[in-house]
Protein backbone atom coordinates (compact mmCIF):
# COMPACT_ATOMS: atom_id res chain seq x y z
CA UNK A 1 0.00 0.00 0.00
CA UNK A 2 1.30 3.46 -0.81
CA UNK A 3 1.83 5.99 1.96
CA UNK A 4 -0.02 9.25 2.48
CA UNK A 5 1.48 10.78 -0.69
CA UNK A 6 -1.31 9.22 -2.74
CA UNK A 7 -3.58 12.16 -3.43
CA UNK A 8 -5.79 13.26 -6.27
CA UNK A 9 -3.82 16.46 -6.74
CA UNK A 10 -0.06 16.85 -7.17
CA UNK A 11 1.96 18.35 -4.33
CA UNK A 12 2.58 22.08 -4.69
CA UNK A 13 6.12 22.52 -3.38
CA UNK A 14 5.69 26.23 -2.79
CA UNK A 15 3.14 25.46 -0.07
CA UNK A 16 5.52 22.93 1.51
CA UNK A 17 8.40 25.40 1.89
CA UNK A 18 8.45 26.99 5.34
CA UNK A 19 10.77 29.99 5.70
CA UNK A 20 12.17 30.54 9.19
CA UNK A 21 11.91 34.15 10.31
CA UNK A 22 14.82 33.96 12.74
CA UNK A 23 15.12 37.72 13.20
CA UNK A 24 15.01 39.96 16.31
CA UNK A 25 12.07 42.25 15.53
CA UNK A 26 8.70 42.52 13.85
CA UNK A 27 10.14 45.19 11.54
CA UNK A 28 12.89 42.87 10.30
CA UNK A 29 10.42 40.01 9.87
CA UNK A 30 7.93 42.19 7.99
CA UNK A 31 10.68 43.43 5.68
CA UNK A 32 11.62 39.84 4.84
CA UNK A 33 7.99 38.81 4.24
CA UNK A 34 7.56 41.76 1.90
CA UNK A 35 10.84 41.03 0.13
CA UNK A 36 9.79 37.43 -0.50
CA UNK A 37 6.32 38.44 -1.67
CA UNK A 38 4.28 35.69 -3.31
CA UNK A 39 7.25 33.32 -3.53
CA UNK A 40 6.62 32.14 0.05
CA UNK A 41 3.28 31.23 1.62
CA UNK A 42 4.38 29.61 4.90
CA UNK A 43 6.54 31.06 7.70
CA UNK A 44 8.04 29.81 10.94
CA UNK A 45 8.03 32.06 13.99
CA UNK A 46 10.53 30.84 16.57
CA UNK A 47 11.53 31.85 20.08
CA UNK A 48 13.54 34.92 19.06
CA UNK A 49 10.83 36.58 17.00
CA UNK A 50 7.99 35.45 19.28
CA UNK A 51 9.81 36.94 22.27
CA UNK A 52 10.26 40.22 20.41
CA UNK A 53 6.90 40.53 18.66
CA UNK A 54 4.52 38.06 20.29
CA UNK A 55 1.21 36.78 18.98
CA UNK A 56 0.42 40.06 17.30
CA UNK A 57 3.01 39.38 14.62
CA UNK A 58 1.56 35.91 14.10
CA UNK A 59 -1.83 37.55 13.55
CA UNK A 60 -0.23 39.94 11.08
CA UNK A 61 1.09 37.00 9.07
CA UNK A 62 -2.42 35.55 8.95
CA UNK A 63 -3.85 38.92 7.86
CA UNK A 64 -1.37 38.79 4.97
CA UNK A 65 -2.75 35.40 4.00
CA UNK A 66 0.32 33.44 5.12
CA UNK A 67 0.39 30.13 6.95
CA UNK A 68 2.15 30.10 10.29
CA UNK A 69 4.31 27.55 12.11
CA UNK A 70 4.79 28.58 15.76
CA UNK A 71 8.04 26.91 16.79
CA UNK A 72 8.08 27.24 20.58
CA UNK A 73 9.13 23.66 21.44
CA UNK A 74 6.96 23.66 24.55
CA UNK A 75 8.42 21.66 27.43
CA UNK A 76 6.99 21.87 30.96
CA UNK A 77 4.72 19.95 33.29
CA UNK A 78 1.61 18.64 31.59
CA UNK A 79 -0.84 21.14 33.07
CA UNK A 80 1.28 24.12 32.03
CA UNK A 81 1.70 22.78 28.49
CA UNK A 82 -2.03 22.07 28.22
CA UNK A 83 -2.95 25.61 29.25
CA UNK A 84 -0.49 27.12 26.78
CA UNK A 85 -1.71 24.92 23.93
CA UNK A 86 -5.35 25.77 24.72
CA UNK A 87 -4.52 29.47 24.32
CA UNK A 88 -2.58 28.91 21.09
CA UNK A 89 -5.34 26.69 19.68
CA UNK A 90 -7.72 29.67 19.79
CA UNK A 91 -5.46 31.48 17.30
CA UNK A 92 -5.39 30.80 13.57
CA UNK A 93 -2.12 28.82 13.57
CA UNK A 94 -1.15 25.85 11.42
CA UNK A 95 1.72 24.11 13.24
CA UNK A 96 3.03 24.16 16.83
CA UNK A 97 6.06 22.31 18.20
CA UNK A 98 6.32 20.53 21.54
CA UNK A 99 9.15 18.42 22.90
CA UNK A 100 8.92 14.68 22.33
CA UNK A 101 8.34 13.76 25.99
CA UNK A 102 5.28 11.62 26.63
CA UNK A 103 3.63 13.78 29.31
CA UNK A 104 4.14 16.90 27.21
CA UNK A 105 2.74 15.35 24.03
CA UNK A 106 -0.32 13.86 25.73
CA UNK A 107 -1.12 17.14 27.44
CA UNK A 108 -0.75 19.11 24.21
CA UNK A 109 -2.86 16.69 22.17
CA UNK A 110 -5.63 16.76 24.78
CA UNK A 111 -5.67 20.55 24.90
CA UNK A 112 -5.86 21.39 21.22
CA UNK A 113 -9.42 20.11 21.01
CA UNK A 114 -11.14 20.37 17.64
CA UNK A 115 -8.98 23.25 16.46
CA UNK A 116 -7.12 23.18 13.14
CA UNK A 117 -3.80 23.35 14.96
CA UNK A 118 -1.43 20.51 14.12
CA UNK A 119 1.06 19.42 16.77
CA UNK A 120 4.61 18.48 15.83
CA UNK A 121 6.84 16.69 18.32
CA UNK A 122 10.57 17.34 18.24
CA UNK A 123 12.52 14.07 17.89
CA UNK A 124 16.24 15.03 17.91
CA UNK A 125 17.39 18.58 17.13
CA UNK A 126 19.39 18.84 13.90
CA UNK A 127 22.10 20.66 15.84
CA UNK A 128 22.84 17.42 17.77
CA UNK A 129 24.83 14.36 16.73
CA UNK A 130 25.89 11.08 18.31
CA UNK A 131 28.62 12.68 20.41
CA UNK A 132 26.10 15.13 21.86
CA UNK A 133 23.75 12.30 22.86
CA UNK A 134 26.63 10.49 24.53
CA UNK A 135 27.48 13.60 26.57
CA UNK A 136 23.84 13.78 27.65
CA UNK A 137 24.01 10.21 28.93
CA UNK A 138 21.79 8.81 26.17
CA UNK A 139 22.97 5.37 25.04
CA UNK A 140 20.72 5.16 21.97
CA UNK A 141 21.83 6.12 18.50
CA UNK A 142 20.31 9.27 16.96
CA UNK A 143 18.21 7.08 14.69
CA UNK A 144 16.94 4.91 17.56
CA UNK A 145 16.02 7.90 19.69
CA UNK A 146 14.24 9.64 16.80
CA UNK A 147 12.26 6.49 16.02
CA UNK A 148 11.29 5.97 19.66
CA UNK A 149 10.05 9.54 19.98
CA UNK A 150 8.21 9.42 16.65
CA UNK A 151 6.34 6.25 17.64
CA UNK A 152 5.48 7.81 20.99
CA UNK A 153 4.27 10.99 19.26
CA UNK A 154 1.89 8.94 17.11
CA UNK A 155 0.56 7.10 20.17
CA UNK A 156 0.10 10.36 22.10
CA UNK A 157 -2.00 11.98 19.37
CA UNK A 158 0.49 14.32 17.70
CA UNK A 159 0.03 15.07 14.01
CA UNK A 160 3.67 14.87 13.01
CA UNK A 161 7.28 15.24 14.04
CA UNK A 162 10.29 17.41 13.46
CA UNK A 163 13.05 15.20 12.09
CA UNK A 164 16.24 15.49 10.10
CA UNK A 165 16.34 13.99 6.63
CA UNK A 166 18.59 11.22 7.90
CA UNK A 167 15.87 9.69 10.06
CA UNK A 168 12.89 10.61 7.88
CA UNK A 169 12.62 7.41 5.85
CA UNK A 170 12.76 5.14 8.90
CA UNK A 171 10.16 7.27 10.71
CA UNK A 172 7.83 7.34 7.70
CA UNK A 173 7.97 3.56 7.47
CA UNK A 174 7.73 2.96 11.24
CA UNK A 175 4.60 5.10 11.53
CA UNK A 176 2.94 3.70 8.41
CA UNK A 177 3.05 7.05 6.63
CA UNK A 178 0.53 8.54 9.09
CA UNK A 179 2.71 11.31 10.51
CA UNK A 180 3.64 14.61 8.88
CA UNK A 181 7.41 14.91 8.65
CA UNK A 182 8.75 18.45 8.89
CA UNK A 183 12.48 18.69 8.21
CA UNK A 184 14.86 21.55 9.07
CA UNK A 185 18.61 21.63 8.38
CA UNK A 186 18.14 22.12 4.64
CA UNK A 187 20.96 23.35 2.38
CA UNK A 188 20.99 23.65 -1.41
CA UNK A 189 24.56 22.42 -1.76
CA UNK A 190 27.88 22.10 0.01
CA UNK A 191 27.71 25.51 1.65
CA UNK A 192 28.27 26.47 5.28
CA UNK A 193 26.11 24.35 7.58
CA UNK A 194 26.41 26.96 10.38
CA UNK A 195 25.23 25.44 13.69
CA UNK A 196 23.56 22.42 12.08
CA UNK A 197 25.10 18.94 12.14
CA UNK A 198 22.58 16.71 10.35
CA UNK A 199 21.80 18.54 7.12
CA UNK A 200 20.54 17.54 3.67
CA UNK A 201 19.57 18.98 0.32
CA UNK A 202 15.85 19.46 -0.46
CA UNK A 203 15.92 16.53 -2.87
CA UNK A 204 17.41 14.10 -0.35
CA UNK A 205 15.00 15.21 2.40
CA UNK A 206 11.92 14.76 0.22
CA UNK A 207 13.09 11.49 -1.29
CA UNK A 208 13.55 10.23 2.28
CA UNK A 209 9.95 11.13 3.17
CA UNK A 210 9.88 14.75 4.35
CA UNK A 211 6.53 16.47 3.75
CA UNK A 212 7.55 20.06 4.61
CA UNK A 213 10.99 21.67 4.64
CA UNK A 214 12.03 24.47 7.01
CA UNK A 215 14.64 26.79 5.51
CA UNK A 216 16.13 29.88 7.11
CA UNK A 217 19.51 31.39 6.31
CA UNK A 218 19.94 29.90 2.80
CA UNK A 219 16.96 32.08 1.84
CA UNK A 220 16.82 34.94 4.33
CA UNK A 221 20.55 35.72 4.08
CA UNK A 222 20.81 35.19 0.34
CA UNK A 223 21.80 38.11 -1.88
CA UNK A 224 18.43 37.73 -3.57
CA UNK A 225 15.97 36.03 -1.16
CA UNK A 226 13.21 35.75 -3.77
CA UNK A 227 15.52 34.00 -6.19
CA UNK A 228 16.78 31.69 -3.45
CA UNK A 229 13.22 30.78 -2.44
CA UNK A 230 12.31 30.14 -6.07
CA UNK A 231 15.32 27.85 -6.53
CA UNK A 232 14.51 25.98 -3.32
CA UNK A 233 10.89 25.45 -4.37
CA UNK A 234 11.95 24.29 -7.83
CA UNK A 235 14.25 21.61 -6.41
CA UNK A 236 11.53 20.59 -3.97
CA UNK A 237 8.95 20.32 -6.76
CA UNK A 238 11.18 18.07 -8.83
CA UNK A 239 11.71 15.81 -5.80
CA UNK A 240 7.99 15.67 -4.95
CA UNK A 241 7.23 14.80 -8.57
CA UNK A 242 9.77 11.97 -8.51
CA UNK A 243 8.35 10.70 -5.23
CA UNK A 244 4.82 10.68 -6.60
CA UNK A 245 6.00 8.33 -9.35
CA UNK A 246 7.82 6.02 -6.94
CA UNK A 247 6.29 6.65 -3.49
CA UNK A 248 7.61 5.32 -0.24
CA UNK A 249 5.84 2.19 0.91
CA UNK A 250 4.44 1.17 4.23
CA UNK A 251 6.22 -1.71 5.97
CA UNK A 252 4.79 -5.14 5.08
Amino acid sequence: MENNEKTSLPTNARDRLIVALDVPSAAAATAMVEALGEEVTFYKVGLELFTAAGMEFVRELRRRGKQCFLDLKLFDIGETVARAVAVIAREDIDFLTVHGEEQVMKAAAGAKGASRLRLLAVTVLTSLDQDDLKKMGIAMSVNELALQRARSAAECGCDGVITSAREARAIKEATGGRMLLVTPGIRLGEGDVQDQKRVATPAVAIENGADYLVVGRPITRAENPQQAARAMAAEMQAAFDRRSRAPLREPT
